[in-house]
């Protein structure tokens, strides 16, 4: 079964986009990727598309999304950004909150850092989901060295 992860932020337009870019960049197929907010903005931070495409990641065609109970409900992981987001709560979904500061507003210096941390906590995630997916992109990451 593939697991299904859910990112959540208020706008949906930094931390959570940036988090499921990724999730989806490391895990390919084999996770299922989502993210939503509670009041989604007009687009993705540009700060963070930019942040991200440094990194060889592109989330330019990603849309903020409403969040739904039907989003929630068909995830088994729950991460909201810190932002004490209003997210719905069922029974035997795991909920996990990483405190990451907003980028909104922030210039893409501003947002490395937060870039950065997202990538650790992705990557944390990634191996206790997938223990031998992220053995082989140790494996992978140690070769292209």
């Amino acid at each position: 079964m593939t697991p299904s992860v859910l990112f959540v932020c208020v706008h949906n337009a930094g931390r959570s986009q940036m988090a499921a870019g990724w999730l989806r960049s490391l895990a390919g197929d084999a996770v299922e990727v989502r993210s939503a907010g509670s009041v989604p903005g007009d687009q993705v931070n540009p700060s963070a598309v930019r942040a991200m495409a440094e990194v060889g990641i592109d989330i330019s065609d990603q849309r903020p999304k409403v969040l739904t109970p039907d989003a929630v409900e068909s995830s088994d992981v729950v991460i909201t950004m810190g932002c004490g987001d209003a997210c719905p709560i069922f029974p035997g979904k795991r909920y996990l909150d990483w405190p990451l500061d907003d980028p909104a507003g922030q210039g893409v210096e501003a947002v490395r850092p937060i870039r950065d941390e997202i990538e650790r906590r992705v990557r944390e995630l990634l191996a206790e989901l997938l223990p031998e997916a992220s053995v082989a992109v140790q494996d992978e990451e140690e070769r292209v060295r």
